[in-house]
């Protein structure tokens, strides 16, 4: 049996760096929702920084992440990457590589502690330069991994 395959079935690289997104956001959501520290309080700093989750403390959010939907991911990363809405982002997305988006998975499985956090990138970049270590975006903040 011949099976046709037609553009439809390939998958562009706009959906790899989609579903690099949305992989993303899911592990974030986790993180968020972990009873680990260094896991969730990260993610949930960065949700009121956002003001994706507004009205709360950390610690009160801390104490009821279950409600950290994967809509308040999706806005957080939004936000970061300096869009209004998530629809907004994820038409940009749509103009990525997965390389533009690599620093999710970096932050993913390193974004706890003991890294260096800062309020801006440059900051981050001028800290790795003197100290060693990687700076990665993170919104408008940066951090320092260790080399």
């Amino acid at each position: 049996m011949h099976t046709d395959h037609t553009e439809s079935s390939t998958i562009t690289p706009e959906r790899h760096a989609l579903d690099a997104l949305l992989r993303a956001a899911k592990r974030l959501q986790r993180q968020a929702r972990s009873e680990s520290l260094a896991l969730s309080l990260p993610v949930l700093r960065r949700l009121l920084q956002t003001q994706t989750i507004r009205s709360v403390s950390l610690p009160e959010l801390r104490r009821h992440r279950h409600i950290v939907q994967r809509k308040h991911v999706l806005h957080m990363l939004a936000q970061e990457a300096g869009h209004a809405h998530w629809e907004d982002y994820r038409r940009a997305v749509a103009s990525m590589g997965t390389e533009a988006l690599a620093q999710l998975d970096v932050l993913a499985t390193h974004a706890g502690y003991p890294n260096h956090w800062f309020s801006c990138y440059d900051e981050a970049l001028q800290h790795a330069a003197a100290h060693g270590g990687t700076a990665v975006r993170a919104g408008a903040q940066g951090v320092v991994l260790p080399a």
